[in-house]
């Protein structure tokens, strides 16, 4: 397992402060309230464990496939409809969507490989990520990869904790799937629009991993 680059500058600051708030409970609290001053040492070090995992990047087999759409994150698949989009293809596609908690892995990856033909932030709103709302209010980043004549627009999206969503793609880049797309902190979801045609391969709540689990086939 590494610590994901995001993290770096996260880790440090939260490190300061726990450091500086332990000693200073200690310096003014040490000699007549130890046990209060142990309780907060075990409750911020186990919240500074929980900021470093978040920023984790476990050690995994990643699966390849060319007709194959491979999970872009770690979550829950909570909504699998067809919808119409109005961003990109003003058509009907198939929608996945996966949320992420906060407990997940939360780097993002390329369901495809293909090149990217497609790539826009937009501000937004921060509702709750599963909210059906979230899809078109909410803070997102989406790209589209095209690959041969299938085109997959795939969707970062803010949630209400998670308010920074970081992007790495733009149009022309030729991108191979399982690279790193991106990065969402702390709490959100990622939605994927897909050809009508498209082969379904999992189940509404069903748990996903991130490059691992296929989620459809062209």
């Amino acid at each position: 397992m590494t610590i994901h680059g995001e993290g770096y500058k996260t880790i440090a600051l939260c490190t300061l402060i726990v450091v500086l708030l332990n000693l200073s409970l200690f310096w003014f609290f040490g000699s007549t309230s130890m046990w209060l001053c142990i309780a907060f040492l075990i409750i911020s070090m186990g919240f500074l464990l929980f900021i470093v995992s978040f920023f984790r990047i476990p050690s995994r087999e990643y699966v390849y496939g060319e007709h194959l759409i491979v999970s872009p994150c770690d979550g829950k698949v909570v909504v699998m409809e067809e919808t119409y989009d109005d961003e990109y293809f003003k058509t009907k596609r198939l929608q996945v969507s996966i949320f992420m908690s906060p407990a997940n892995v939360h780097v993002n990856r390329n369901s495809l490989s293909g090149q990217v033909v497609y790539s826009q932030y937009h501000k937004g709103k921060y509702l709750l990520a599963w909210n059906p709302k979230s899809s078109t209010e909410n803070e997102r980043h989406s790209v589209v990869i095209q690959k041969d004549n299938a085109e997959v627009l795939i969707k970062q999206i803010a949630g209400a904790v998670a308010k920074r969503i970081v992007n790495y793609l733009h149009i022309g880049d030729k991108v191979k799937q399982n690279e790193e797309l991106g990065f969402i902190k702390f709490g959100s979801r990622v939605d994927l629009l897909l050809p009508l045609n498209t082969r379904i391969k999992v189940k509404l709540n069903e748990t996903v991993k991130g490059g691992v689990s296929v989620i459809a086939e062209l």
